[in-house]
């Protein structure tokens, strides 16, 4: 196989924070609402925050930074071994943030000679 793989991934700690929360349930919440009405809709009674999409939802995660590395497709196999391994390169490693998460693979062909 000819072309190259652009490797995207994170690194994930034990610390990390991860949830998602629903739309709905945000809303239920007096504290929330009252904010969002007070910022959006200040001066105004009688207001009510609607769900327009079923079982929408937010996620709140730790930020993370994204590292990236080339490979050629034809190490396609051993993709998580080589983001270990660059991430161990890189020193990225440490005691709490041993995991690694692939975020995005993208490959592109090369060019044939004529």
């Amino acid at each position: 196989m000819n072309g190259t793989i652009m490797v995207t991934y994170r690194i994930l700690c034990k610390s990390d924070f991860n949830k998602e929360v629903t739309l709905k349930k945000l809303l239920e919440n007096e504290k929330v609402a009252k904010i969002i009405k007070s910022e959006f809709a200040k001066g105004f009674r009688n207001l009510d925050l609607i769900e327009l999409k079923e079982g929408a939802a937010l996620k709140i995660e730790t930020a993370k930074e994204l590292h990236t590395f080339e490979i050629q497709k034809d190490d396609f196999a051993d993709i998580m071994d080589l983001a270990e391994e660059d991430a161990q390169n890189k020193k990225l490693i440490k005691k709490e943030c041993e995991r690694i998460e692939l975020v995005d693979i993208v490959t592109s062909n090369a060019k044939k000679p004529l």
